[in-house]
């Protein structure tokens, strides 16, 4: 088996840099009042964390798993729900924490789904989008960085379940 090859697309400093900004755009939309994070599992769990550490201590963070993907490199365009809130929303100011947005169907599932119990207020934030990956539309008031439609990794995002530790996010040039 050929080790992969990465061509890195996206620093730790570049990373951390953006977070930051993101952050402080979340911050003027949010302002103090508490937020609950809802961490798209496994993929935003770095993101996550590090976006958590910049928006002050008025945050509770819960976890969704949901799935689009069967272990390979291309969503299968089937939606489902693997873990749902330990907590609910109702009445909360709440912001979807997604590691990439591509074809678009996991986050306009997960807002139609959280619309129904009732948040606040609901914003999306993704690390990654891929706008040429796009089949439906599905709003992300956040984005770190736009990226072209290559397969990614590092940085919380994996290849069967490899890859997530990196601190960087790399492009997978041979996967397999």
């Amino acid at each position: 088996m050929t080790e992969p090859q990465l061509d890195i697309l996206y620093t730790e400093d570049q990373i951390q840099a953006r977070i930051k900004d993101l952050s402080l755009q979340i911050r003027r939309d949010y302002g103090d009042e508490p937020m609950v994070l809802i961490g798209v599992l496994k993929g935003s769990l770095m993101f996550l964390a590090d976006l958590s550490r910049h928006l002050g201590h008025q945050v509770r963070i819960d976890f969704m798993q949901l799935s689009s993907y069967e272990g390979g490199t291309s969503s299968t365009g089937v939606v489902q729900i693997r873990k749902d809130l330990d907590q609910t929303i109702e009445g909360e100011r709440v912001l979807i924490v997604e590691d990439i947005v591509d074809t678009g169907l996991t986050l306009a599932h997960l807002r139609e789904l959280l619309m129904t119990r009732h948040p606040s207020m609901l914003r999306a934030v993704s690390l990654l989008r891929k706008p040429e990956a796009a089949k439906v539309e599905a709003t992300c008031e956040y984005v770190g960085f736009e990226i072209p439609n290559q397969f990614v990794v590092g940085y919380g995002l994996d290849y069967r379940e490899r890859f997530r530790n990196l601190p960087y996010i790399g492009i997978l040039l041979n996967p397999d």
